[in-house]
């Protein structure tokens, strides 16, 4: 059994004392792939570091949206000069061709984490969409998927970020039809998603993937295990969030892409499988996303 954990922020100083076995843990409990998405120019660089260090673990670059207001003229640039430089001789986009063994060395595979969160209210909403929109247009140059955060005000299931995250979606999926861009067949996940079943179709229709964390395992998340239920399994990724969101039994405790494993198995009992199909699944998944 083969697991992918496709959210795990491993550079956060909660790890500084033994991210070494946290990392090593991974091969115990079958996980071969985790993604390091950054929230800053900083901690994207620590991400890229991560990555090239260690053969399972891969980087997304990025400003998450509580950090808008870092955004200056040379950000782009800086993200960019990330992809371009870790291997300037090997990189290719997608739908570009890379043998086998480039794509072992093609280390940043998605631009995140980025997106909107009205529920802090860190950077003004008009800035927000901005910075957003300035990184999904890199995403669109460079053919790499994005990681998407969508937090409403209040943890609401939906409200005015759903809308105007979908807004902006639906018109830079417009853009890369327009520029038949390959990128229009996989152009990312709704990572940590807590939204509505409506709003996860929505997500669907227009390409994206799901991305489901431990709160699925919490007792009183039984409308949440309702829209998982109804979603195709082929549009689910699985992520811990690290080291956020502890999945039960783990919960209270720091998380770490070990606990993937209990996600997959609250997800192969709502569907009815079994864990391993859902990881053989999920990790599937993960890598038509991320092509790796």
């Amino acid at each position: 059994m083969k697991l992918t954990d496709t959210h795990a922020h491993l550079y956060w100083d909660r790890f500084d004392e033994d991210r070494d076995a946290v990392i090593a843990r991974c091969a115990e409990f079958n996980v071969t792939r985790v993604l390091i998405p950054g929230t800053t120019v900083k901690t994207s660089l620590a991400s890229v570091k991560l990555a090239e260090s260690h053969p399972h673990l891969f980087a997304a670059v990025g400003i998450h949206p509580t950090n808008a207001l870092t955004w200056t003229d040379e950000t782009k640039d800086e993200l960019r000069k990330m992809v371009k430089s870790l291997s300037p001789s090997l990189f290719s986009p997608r739908g570009g061709e890379m043998s086998e063994g480039q794509r072992e060395v093609k280390k940043i595979v998605a631009i995140g984490e980025i997106g909107l969160d009205y529920y802090w209210n860190r950077a003004p909403h008009d800035i927000q969409k901005r910075v957003l929109r300035e990184q999904l247009s890199l995403a669109e140059e460079l053919k790499l998927p994005v990681v998407l955060h969508l937090r409403e005000k209040g943890d609401a299931t939906e409200g005015n970020c759903t809308v105007d995250l979908l807004e902006i979606l639906e018109k830079w999926l417009a853009s890369l039809r327009s520029n038949k861009n390959p990128l229009v067949k996989y152009p990312g996940v709704l990572h940590s998603f807590s939204g509505t079943l409506k709003i996860a179709e929505e997500a669907i229709r227009l390409g994206f993937m799901i991305g489901v964390t431990g709160p699925i395992t919490y007792k009183k998340m039984s409308q949440r295990r309702e829209m998982i239920a109804s979603l195709p399994l082929e549009k689910i990724l699985i992520e811990t969030d690290s080291p956020f969101l502890t999945p039960h039994p783990k919960r209270g405790k720091r998380n770490e892409p070990a606990n993937i494993r209990f996600i997959a198995e609250k997800i192969a009992d709502i569907h009815g499988k079994e864990t391993r199909e859902i990881a053989t699944i999920t990790t599937a998944n993960a890598a038509r996303l991320f092509n790796w």
